[in-house]
């Protein structure tokens, strides 16, 4: 006892040193509540979202959150305990107290915005996530947190009222309407994104302008990405969904089938009328059976009224190649079992051109994968373009060096 209080007599006689010493037991206890906190509540909290959470994915982000929210309490043990450290200036102190005041407010800012985050994460995993994304309305709030939290920390450092920092905001709102106008524009377009359900993760879009073409892999506050299909990446401002047009396919995916409009250009001096050779070629075709049968007799009725008219045979009607072969792939395509038949289906012609008469057909596939569509219109155009001579039709081509070859040997001999 009479060692402890000669000691204490020495270090009243040297103020410095007592401070230190206060000083090391200071951060020495911060240390200690640190450790504490980390080794006995971390691993409560471990076990507890062990519990909630069985998804590693989801307390993987909740373990980041109990760190953070754990240094607040060495900040208040600073902010309270450094007025017990001896012989310590008041204007040290002060500066000490609001620098642990501030350390604290903006580390549980940073937890509020850690939990948002694990919100997001949570709910991504729900069904409807993909229709209605929260992650720029939850970027929102972090903004929000950040500037009460950066407000908070300068009127503790300071030592002012908040009032009064906000009061003297007033005279700056042009500046952080400048400052911040991105901001305003990307969360009136998240409104309207989702309001509208214009846009989801997942829909496959098409903007040509900033050359996006793919999937909407993330939508968030500021910034929608899309993988397009060659595996980059497009950043596209929120804001410029709205104030621009983009084509989203879900429609397509969504009905269950995708389009196919291509035109066989046919060369115009191949089309006819079908003698009885040729109409007995046709014959052959199953599909046709029904077509010139209903197309013979319609055309027989009204040539017979004709002659009973007294009308010249030139008045007659006659069936073409180019109607029988447009009949054919219209039953070719009403059979076909890859083709969607409670969808629009047309076979048609278009405006004669200088390449030859186009003749469009217009459908529906049964599935809406990229690949199978391909193979399937592929398949399609192969056979009728094999197909096409049997009804005496050819289809236009530019002339290649081929067939100017060809033509040179022919006038030679």
């Amino acid at each position: 006892m009479q060692n402890l209080n000669a000691m204490r007599d020495r270090l009243a006689e040297q103020p410095m040193a007592e401070t230190l010493i206060g000083l090391c037991l200071l951060l020495l206890a911060a240390f200690a509540t640190d450790f504490i906190l980390r080794q006995v509540l971390v691993r409560l909290v471990r076990r507890a979202v062990a519990r909630i959470f069985p998804t590693s994915n989801v307390r993987g982000s909740v373990y980041p959150i109990v760190r953070t929210l754990g240094r607040v309490a060495p900040a208040l043990v600073i902010h309270h305990g450094v007025m017990l450290v001896p012989h310590l200036s008041p204007g040290a102190t002060a500066v000490t107290r609001n620098v642990a005041s501030a350390f604290a407010i903006i580390t549980l800012a940073m937890s509020v915005a850690a939990t948002l985050s694990l919100i997001n994460r949570v709910y991504a995993q729900r069904p409807e996530a993909a229709a209605r994304p929260i992650k720029g309305y939850l970027e929102l709030a972090k903004i929000l947190v950040f500037a009460v939290a950066a407000i908070l920390a300068i009127s503790a450092l300071i030592e002012r009222s908040p009032l009064l920092l906000l009061s003297g905001l007033g005279a700056l709102a042009a500046v952080l309407m400048l400052v911040f106008k991105d901001t305003i524009l990307s969360l009136v377009a998240s409104v309207q994104l989702n309001a509208n359900d214009m846009l989801r993760v997942g829909d496959w879009i098409e903007m040509p302008k900033l050359e996006a073409d793919g999937d909407v892999v993330d939508i968030a506050l500021h910034t929608v990405k899309v993988q397009n299909w060659d595996k980059t990446i497009t950043t596209i401002p929120t804001w410029r969904l709205i104030a621009e047009p983009f084509k989203n396919w879900r429609g397509m995916q969504e009905a269950g089938g995708r389009r196919i409009k291509r035109s066989l250009l046919i060369d115009q001096t191949s089309v006819g009328f079908l003698d009885p050779e040729a109409k007995a070629r046709l014959a052959r075709f199953a599909v046709l059976d029904e077509y010139l049968e209903r197309k013979s007799g319609e055309i027989e009725s009204f040539n017979a009224r004709l002659r009973e008219a007294g009308r010249d045979a030139v008045n007659a009607r006659r069936q073409t190649n180019l109607g029988a072969f447009r009949a054919y792939v219209d039953n070719y395509l009403r059979t076909h079992p890859r083709i969607h038949q409670q969808m629009t289906l047309l076979v048609r012609q278009l405006e004669p051109t200088p390449c030859g008469l186009p003749l469009e057909i217009y459908c529906f596939t049964s599935t809406v994968a990229w690949n199978d569509y391909e193979g399937i219109q592929s398949d399609i155009f192969d056979h009728l373009i094999a197909i096409l001579p049997e009804f005496g039709l050819r289809l236009f081509q530019q002339p290649s060096g081929a067939d100017l070859d060809r033509l040179g040997l022919a006038r030679a001999a």
